[in-house]
C-alpha cells in the first residue's frame, strides 16, 4: 500500500505533515568524532555526599570509555521560580545541558523519593531555550544511593522525569544499598557487585550516546510538531497578506 492509499484509509492524517520512516536517516552519514559529552548531576550538597561520590566514580569510568565528563555543583542554585533565569547558577546549568549529549543523574533516596536538590536542578531545565532543546533526544542514565537496604524509588522517579524531558533513558541503572559501607575514606568505591553494575551502566550509556547522538533530531521528529509548525507558518503567511 502506497502513501496515497494510506492517507485515503486514514482521513484524519494531514498528508503535508505525514512521512514514512526512512531507514537511511537512521544510519550515521557523517559520525561525530569528538568524545561523547556527558553532564553529571547529583542530588546532595553534603561534604561527604555519596551521590556525588557515585557520580565521580562514574566520571572516571566515562573517561576510560573515551567520553568527556562535566559536573554541575548544585550548591547555590535557587529554588525554582525563586530567582530570575539570569541567575549565574541557572545560566551555568542550562549552558551545561546545551553542551551535553547525554547525562547521568545520581540522587540519594530521602523519605522514599529523590531529593529536592535533584528535582530542583531538573525543574530549572526548560524543554526549550529559544530554538534549542537542551534535553530532547539526549541519553540519560539514572543512579541512586541508599542509606539502608536497596531501593529503586529514586531511579524510578528519575525515569519518569527523563521521559518527561524527552530523553532516551537507557535500560540499565545503579542503586547502591548502605552506601556508607561501599566507599573508602578517600571517597573511592570499593570492589563489589554494586561497582560492577556501575561499570555496566556507564558502558551502556556511552554506547547509546554514540549510537544516537548524530541521529537524535530524526529520532524525535514528530508528526504532531510538524503539523503545528505548518499551521504556524500558514498563519504567518496569512498575516503578511493583510
Amino acid at each position: 500500500m502506497n502513501t496515497s492509499d494510506l492517507l485515503v484509509d486514514s482521513p484524519n492524517i494531514d498528508g503535508n505533515c505525514f512521512s514514512l520512516i526512512d531507514p537511511a536517516r537512521l544510519l550515521h552519514q557523517k559520525p561525530s568524532t569528538h568524545p561523547p559529552r556527558i553532564l553529571l548531576l547529583y542530588g546532595s550538597v553534603r561534604a561527604r555526599s555519596f551521590s556525588r561520590l557515585q557520580a565521580e566514580e562514574a566520571a572516571r569510568l566515562l573517561k576510560m570509555f573515551g567520553a568527556e565528563a562535566r559536573f554541575f555543583n548544585p550548591s547555590g542554585l535557587p529554588l525554582p521560580d525563586d530567582a530570575p533565569d539570569t541567575h549565574p547558577k541557572v545560566v551555568e546549568l542550562r549552558e551545561l545541558c546545551t553542551w551535553s549529549e547525554g547525562m547521568i543523574w545520581s540522587s540519594p533516596e530521602r523519605h522514599g523519593a529523590m531529593t529536592g536538590i535533584m528535582k530542583s536542578q531538573i525543574d530549572w531545565i526548560p524543554l526549550a531555550l529559544g530554538a534549542v532543546r537542551p534535553t530532547q533526544g539526549k541519553t540519560l542514565a539514572v543512579m541512586q544511593v541508599c542509606g539502608g537496604s536497596q531501593s529503586f524509588n529514586a531511579v524510578n522517579q528519575m525515569r519518569i522525569l527523563g521521559r518527561w524531558m524527552r530523553m532516551l533513558t537507557i535500560p540499565n541503572q545503579s542503586s547502591i544499598a548502605k552506601a556508607y559501607d561501599e566507599f573508602d575514606q578517600e571517597g573511592r568505591m570499593k570492589p563489589s557487585g554494586y561497582y560492577d553494575r556501575l561499570v555496566d551502566v556507564v558502558e551502556e550509556l556511552v554506547k547509546f550516546t554514540l549510537l544516537t547522538r548524530d541521529i537524535s533530531p530524526y529520532l524525535v521528529d514528530r508528526y504532531s510538531e510538524r503539523k503545528e509548525s505548518l499551521a504556524a507558518s500558514a498563519a504567518r503567511v496569512s498575516q503578511a497578506k493583510l
